[in-house]
């Protein structure tokens, strides 16, 4: 189950209890629940003065029901634990290897597989030599594995079924199978890697993209071992979402805006956008994109070829970067007009 959200339950909810008590015990406290134990109360809703309910007002931040507070966050840390360990050694591998791993999250549609796509043809012109590769999160099918195996970029598709997020040993798996990893150790075995691989092969970088499932909720907090998570908002969502959904804006390094060749048509306020995000994340870097008419893609290649990994050197967007992505998308939305009003003419004139 995903101890963040509590989906995908196991079922074995109704068993969970924090009390430490001998069950040898004659005491006659009532055992209602269906699994015949006394579960610990779990964590109701703090509720507002007009009625509304906020169900992550608890320690734990999550409510799953028959699932005490105290029990939430004991397997939060036992699973995050884990998988954090997992992700340290994918951290080290992708060090080993010279790769710089980005994790992309979002909510569905914001148009992540099209930029990816857009990106790595992008690199592809610019950085022939760079070898780049990406592994696909998504519940069911291979749609998207199969869009970006057509750029020529090597992909493994991984389903996670009911699941809701790539955790660290789905990346291990994937990445065990990509061609990034073949050409350092010439071992295609396949699996996770519980080794170290604090060797250094001198390799020339690498790019890794992982496409996680999605969600704006529970890949926040699950670490892969990537470089950074890069957080994509399309200007067709809310402005708001970076306060809907803090905590993935808090864990990312940077906020792709995309879309923004569609602003002219939409009533979406970017400085708004950019001043939600900040205000839970004051860190974050915000980059103004469109994967279709190619504005901003340029920023968006010089930010993931930042060779050295340390932070990105691209500068945040200031007001005029806010208006001059406004600006140019408003000249693009005026081409295609005129363009339309040349065909109108023609036609006009052909009768």
């Amino acid at each position: 189950m995903c101890v963040v959200c509590g989906c995908a339950a196991t079922g074995q909810a109704g068993h969970d209890h924090d009390h430490d008590h001998d069950h040898g015990h004659g005491h006659g406290h009532s055992h209602d629940h269906p699994a015949g134990h006394a579960a610990a109360p779990a964590h109701g809703p703090a509720v507002a003065a007009n009625g509304d309910l906020h169900y992550g007002a608890g320690q734990a931040r999550v409510s799953v029901p028959g699932m005490s507070q105290t029990r939430a966050i004991q397997l939060e840390t036992h699973v995050l634990g884990e998988n954090n360990r997992l992700a340290a050694l994918n951290r080290a591998h992708f060090a080993g290897h010279g790769i710089a791993a980005y994790n992309l999250v979002s909510s569905p549609g914001s148009g992540k597989t099209t930029l990816l796509c857009a990106t790595i043809q992008a690199l592809q012109q610019r950085a022939p030599q760079l070898p780049v590769a990406v592994i696909e999160g998504d519940q069911q099918t291979s749609h998207d594995a199969d869009r970006i195996r057509a750029t020529g970029a090597p992909a493994i598709q991984v389903n996670t079924g009911k699941g809701c997020h790539l955790d660290a040993q789905m990346v291990a798996e994937a990445f065990g199978r990509l061609p990034l990893h073949d050409h350092a150790h010439g071992h295609a075995h396949g699996r996770a890697h519980e080794h170290a691989h604090d060797h250094g092969h001198g390799h020339a970088p690498a790019i890794l993209f992982i496409e996680n499932v999605g969600n704006l909720v529970c890949p926040a907090m699950w670490d892969l071992g990537e470089r950074a998570k890069v957080a994509i908002l399309s200007v067709t969502e809310g402005e708001d979402k970076p306060l809907k959904y803090p905590d993935m804006f808090a864990a990312a390094r940077l906020m792709v805006l995309n879309k923004v060749d569609l602003l002219p048509h939409l009533d979406f306020d970017v400085a708004r956008c950019i001043a939600y995000a900040r205000r839970v994340n004051p860190g974050i870097e915000v980059l103004l994109v469109s994967a279709t008419s190619g504005a901003g893609m340029d920023a968006w290649l010089d930010w993931l070829l930042d060779a050295d990994g340390s932070a990105p050197s691209a500068a945040p967007p200031t007001d005029a970067d806010t208006k001059a992505g406004t600006e140019a998308a408003l000249r693009q939305r005026i081409a295609e007009l005129e363009a339309r009003l040349a065909t109108l003419d023609a036609a006009g004139s052909a009768r």
